[in-house]
């Protein structure tokens, strides 16, 4: 199985980093995983509306470019699953599909082809956490899942 996250920007702080890495590197023992940024749009100033739907649209079709498998996407309006759901999830997927790739949208939101496209909206919540977070908070609960799937004690 692979897994791979899609996500916009660059993570800047080590804490961030460092703890993304050990997650990665927990997933090897399950799955090949890879961490795809792609570059955040930026404009000079405050952007408007116009110019934050072309900044979303730009992020989105980066992101859908990097995509194989089977499409989940972060999305505050998503399903909230539990840990167990999430692991079940995941092993579903995995009877059709030999990747799942994760995404993560910009500071301004998911482009709506990439929710549209997305075979699962999964939310962890009506709060809203940094991207780089998310980032590290996502790989936790795939690897999470994946303890679970393979009977092992770190889910309690």
């Amino acid at each position: 199985m692979k897994i791979r996250i899609v996500a916009v920007g660059k993570i800047k702080e080590n804490f961030f980093r460092d703890a993304l890495a050990e997650y990665t590197k927990r997933l090897s023992a399950f799955a090949t995983t890879e961490i795809v940024e792609v570059a955040e749009c930026t404009f000079s100033g405050t952007p408007n509306a116009k110019e934050i739907e072309k900044i979303i649209a730009t992020e989105g079709k980066d992101i859908l470019a990097k995509t194989e498998g089977c499409l989940v996407a972060l999305d505050i309006d998503g399903k909230m699953l539990s840990s167990t759901e999430l692991s079940q999830k995941i092993e579903n997927i995995k009877q059709s599909f030999s990747t799942i790739t994760f995404v993560i949208g910009g500071s301004h939101g998911l482009w709506q082809e990439v929710k549209n496209r997305a075979n699962l909206r999964l939310s962890f919540g009506k709060i809203t956490l940094p991207h780089q977070l998310c980032r590290v908070v996502l790989a936790e609960q795939v690897y999470r899942a994946c303890c679970i799937a393979n009977n092992l004690p770190y889910h309690k």
